[in-house]
């Protein structure tokens, strides 16, 4: 029974983390642009971060236990009723199909910048990888993620301390980042956090109450969330520091954690380069699955036909927009939306108490 509830904790805190590392996290530039270019302030913001994704979580997690949605969807009309609600249903889904185009495009950024090889082939290998993927349904995207989150964000946190500990001196250059002309998020370090969960809320929200209504225990499935916060959150702030202990180097790359992994060497280049790739893929599995469930019921040629052009036009759009403008533009819109969602779930925690 110990092991059993073991797995499904270790099952959840993996698809916790595994959905929120995209290609913004895995490529460093999401870190860099709210938390990392605000200098030792982003790592406030790191727990301020993980307190948030706490709640939130928890919330979605007991909420699609109690009420079994049909609809992962159906989260927004619980929280801000009908009208609002539906307004919301719609942007996740549209801010869902956007956000597949970040993940695209980091992809194709990732592997040209390491193997120099052109956008096209990046962009295509995620959106292939992604329609086989979703075609297979939600308990098996959950079952491959979970097993990739956790794995990752590891080997992100230990890549964090290797450039810390390789330039401590750099610690020191905190100073300059001002100078730098970093691209931010905000020019506030606490609105850029509460952009930070914003953003990425309203997508959990989705994903997170449609794993409630599946879980068996609700006590198993907070802890779940509680160990992915915590691991997410610290993987941010590790990075960070290391960010920032190399920041006149990564300022402006567009893949900053890979300048990292090459400032230790070739080879760890190369396997943390194919390892952000991972990463990039169990975001954009979801956020694909999101948009085609929406459309058709899983396990129907409708589902199947629409996951395959859906993948397609998020490809070719990916093509199109340079990696760090989309990261910057998609996810500050929706971070406005999620923070005016989070006010909503909070006034209806209070009105349940």
């Amino acid at each position: 029974m110990i092991n059993n509830d073991v797995k499904q904790i270790y099952s959840i805190a993996g698809a916790f983390i595994a959905f929120l590392i995209g290609s913004g996290f895995a490529t460093g530039q999401e870190i860099m642009q709210y938390f990392a270019a605000y200098g030792f302030v982003g790592l406030i913001s790191a727990a301020i971060v993980f307190l948030l994704f706490m709640y939130a979580g928890v919330s979605f997690i007991t909420t699609g236990y109690v009420h079994k949605f049909t609809k992962g969807n159906d989260i927004f009309l619980y929280y801000c009723g009908r009208n609002v609600g539906r307004i919301y249903d719609y942007f996740s889904v549209i801010f869902a199909y956007m956000s597949f185009f970040v993940m695209i495009a980091g992809a194709g950024a990732t592997l040209n910048q390491q193997f120099g090889l052109h956008v096209s082939y990046g962009c295509i290998a995620m959106a292939v990888l992604s329609i086989v993927t979703v075609i297979f349904g939600l308990d098996n995207i959950v079952n491959i993620i979970s097993k990739i989150g956790p794995v990752i964000a590891t080997m992100a946190i230990l890549l964090g301390f290797t450039a810390i500990f390789q330039n401590l001196d750099g610690l020191r250059n905190a100073s300059i980042i001002p100078k730098l002309n970093i691209m931010k998020a905000s020019g506030n370090w606490l609105f850029s956090s509460l952009l930070y969960v914003g953003f990425n809320i309203l997508l959990l929200s989705v994903f997170m109450s449609s794993i409630g209504a599946r879980t068996r225990s609700i006590k198993i499935a907070s802890k779940g969330v509680f160990f992915g916060a915590a691991g997410y959150s610290i993987a941010v702030a590790v990075i960070s520091v290391g960010l920032i202990a190399n920041i006149e180097k990564a300022a402006h790359s567009q893949i900053p954690l890979l300048m990292l992994a090459s400032g230790i060497n070739t080879s760890v280049a190369i396997i943390f380069s194919l390892s952000i790739f991972a990463e990039i893929f169990t975001t954009a599995v979801p956020l694909l699955w999101i948009v085609s469930s929406r459309i058709a019921h899983e396990d129907t040629y409708k589902f199947k036909a629409a996951t395959i052009i859906l993948a397609v036009l998020g490809a070719a759009i990916g093509l199109k927009v340079p990696f760090n403008r989309l990261v910057n533009i998609i996810y500050v819109i929706n971070g406005y939306a999620g923070i005016i969602f989070l006010f909503f779930m909070i006034k209806k925690s209070i009105l349940k108490k």
